[in-house]
């Protein structure tokens, strides 16, 4: 199996699950909250739902996966800006500056084929 495929659906179901959590989870309810991003959690939690499946789709159709995987690098960017801004510590930086490499990387790809 190729590297690039397995990033792309690592990803892909990655951001579904996460967005669904985000929708449904208590503890991802207050999570928001502590980054100040309450009321706009529905809306991003979408996105990610959708940007996630565009990944999948991608996998067929090139430039949906450029554009899904800018708009989770994107996002992933800013992640890391606010945990920053709230003066979060490393361990819990890691996992949004992961992400934001791993879908840079696909959009990089998403570029070269």
């Amino acid at each position: 199996m190729d590297i690039a495929l397995i990033i792309i659906i690592f990803s892909g179901i990655s951001f579904i699950i996460y967005g669904l959590n985000s929708l449904y989870s208590k503890r991802m309810i207050s999570e928001f909250e502590r980054w100040g991003f309450s009321k706009y959690r529905k809306p991003i939690s979408i996105f990610q739902i959708l940007a996630a499946s565009g990944l999948i789709i991608g996998l067929k159709l090139n430039f949906i996966l450029t554009l899904s995987s800018l708009g989770l690098t994107v996002m992933m960017f800013f992640a890391i800006l606010v945990r920053i801004k709230i003066n979060d510590n490393i361990s819990r930086i890691l996992p949004a500056m992961t992400y934001f490499m791993l879908n840079a990387v696909i959009l990089y790809y998403s570029t070269q084929i």
